[in-house]
């Protein structure tokens, strides 16, 4: 009887450890994919002087602004490269934009535009989303920047595709893989998001150990 528990618990064992070995494999395949995204999109990172009611709306003014100029800006860019060149170009022009939407809505704050690699957290939008990662990213800081946030990605134009998503992504260059990760094509981005966190997790760990 000892013997067929033993042989159980090595059968589980076995089975556990199956288990998390694909797991680990899903999680780092997944990992070199995000990896790969993170090289083909840029981000929009509009932060708000403070969470008053004013100063949320007032963000979403910017934002609004920025988007229409963001889209005019880099409707012919065929690649990420060449979308970081225009808006590295244009941040002086998007800068007093808006500091000029600040101005009309009454506000004496300052403004900044630049180009950063941002940390940003996994984020679901309408009808895709994008893991938590390092982005470049189109950060406008508002005053003391002390509010809530608003992101989203201006190139590919994602948050103004509205129906034609996907062609607007493939023309920005993201492939299959990119939008299988991004969307729920194959399976759901939610778990592949948290296999990616677990292996990341585990790496962390025994990196320590």
């Amino acid at each position: 009887m000892r013997k067929k528990t033993g042989n159980k618990l090595h059968t589980w064992e076995a089975a556990l450890l199956l288990a998390v070995a694909a797991a680990l494999l899903w999680g780092a395949c997944t990992l070199q994919r995000q990896d790969a995204l993170e090289q083909k999109v840029i981000r929009l990172h509009v932060i708000a002087n403070s969470d008053n009611e004013a100063d949320q709306a007032l963000k979403l003014r910017v934002r609004d602004r920025v988007l229409v100029l963001t889209e005019d800006i880099l409707r012919q860019s065929g690649d990420m490269e060449e979308a970081r060149q225009r808006l590295a170009e244009a941040l002086p022009r998007l800068q007093q934009m808006a500091a000029e939407e600040i101005a009309a809505q009454g506000s004496r704050y300052t403004v900044s535009a630049g180009l950063e690699e941002t940390e940003f957290p996994t984020r679901e939008y309408d009808g895709f989303a994008l893991p938590s990662g390092e982005y470049l990213a189109l950060r406008v800081v508002i005053g003391e920047g002390a509010g809530k946030n608003w992101w989203c990605v201006v190139f590919p134009p994602l948050c103004t595709a509205a129906c034609d998503f996907q062609e607007t992504a493939v023309s920005g260059g993201l492939g299959e893989e990119d939008l299988s990760l991004i969307t729920e094509e194959d399976g759901g981005y939610v778990l592949r998001f948290r296999a990616v966190e677990l292996w990341e997790g585990l790496r962390q760990w025994l990196g320590k150990h």
